[in-house]
C-alpha cells in the first residue's frame, strides 16, 4: 500500500471516528476509547484534545509510538529525586547540588520544580536550591507537615548556608509559607532574602518573564524589610 493511499485511509477513518463521536458517546473500538479516556485524564486536556491525540498516534509508525510509550514507563519507573534539594534528578544527586561551579552558601527555596526551571532560564543564580514540593494551603489540606520545610531547617544548619532566597509564588499561600520559614529559622545566622516586588502581587514564577524574575532575583530584599512594607 503507498503512503498516499494509507494517508487517505487514515483520513477517512479519523473523519469518520469524529463524526462518530459527535453524535454518540459511543466508540467504533474499545482500544480507542481505553486510550482516549486515559489521555483524558492529563490536566487541561478534554475528551475532543484526547481524541485528537489519540488520533494523531495512530498516524505514527509503530516505532515512534513505542518510543514514546517507552519514554513515559522509563520516566515514572526510574525518576529520582535528589537527596539534598529535592530536585527531579536522573541519579541520587541532581546535576545541580553536584556541580563544583555553584554557590553552596545560598539556597534559593522555591516551590516546584517547573520553579527551579524558571530561575534557572533567568541565568542570574548560581547558588543551590531546596524544593518544597508545595506550600501551606489549609484550603487544599496542605500543612508544613506535608511540605519539605525540616529538611530545609536540618540543611541550613548542616551546610553552613550564608543566605535563604525564598522564591515562592506572590500569592497568600506563598507569603505564609515564606512566614513560616522565616519564623523557622529566626534564631539561626543566616540572611533570609525574598524577591524584589518586580513579581507582581499574585503571580506564580513559571508565569514570570525571564528578565523580570532574573532582576527580582538580583535585586532581591532582606525578608524582614518585606514584612514592613
Amino acid at each position: 500500500m503507498s503512503y498516499s493511499i494509507k494517508s487517505n485511509t487514515l483520513i477517512k477513518f479519523e473523519a469518520t471516528i469524529n463524526k462518530w463521536i459527535m453524535h454518540t458517546d459511543r466508540f467504533p473500538s474499545r482500544l480507542l476509547e481505553n486510550a482516549v479516556n486515559e489521555f483524558a485524564k492529563l490536566p487541561g486536556i478534554g475528551r475532543k484534545s484526547a481524541l485528537r491525540l489519540v488520533l494523531h498516534l495512530l498516524k505514527q509508525d509503530i516505532q515512534e509510538v513505542e518510543i514514546f510509550g517507552n519514554s513515559l514507563i522509563q520516566l515514572r519507573s526510574e525518576i529520582k529525586h535528589c537527596k539534598i534539594c529535592h530536585n527531579i534528578s536522573d541519579t541520587e544527586i541532581c546535576n545541580i547540588c553536584s556541580n563544583p561551579s555553584r554557590n553552596p552558601f545560598i539556597i534559593c527555596v522555591v516551590e516546584n520544580i517547573k520553579d527551579v526551571m524558571s530561575v534557572e532560564n533567568t541565568h542570574q543564580f548560581n547558588g543551590l536550591y531546596h524544593v518544597l514540593g508545595g506550600i501551606i494551603s489549609p484550603m487544599d489540606g496542605i500543612g508544613p507537615s506535608n511540605l519539605e520545610i525540616e529538611s530545609l531547617v536540618e540543611r541550613v544548619g548542616k551546610e553552613n548556608t550564608e543566605e535563604i532566597i525564598l522564591a515562592l509564588s506572590t500569592t497568600m499561600e506563598g507569603d505564609t509559607t515564606n512566614f513560616f520559614i522565616y519564623k523557622k529559622l529566626k534564631n539561626v545566622p543566616v540572611k533570609i532574602s525574598t524577591l524584589a516586588r518586580g513579581v507582581s502581587i499574585g503571580d506564580e514564577l513559571e508565569y514570570t518573564d525571564e528578565i523580570t524574575l532574573g532582576r527580582s532575583i538580583v535585586n532581591r530584599m532582606n525578608f524582614e524589610e518585606s514584612i514592613v512594607k
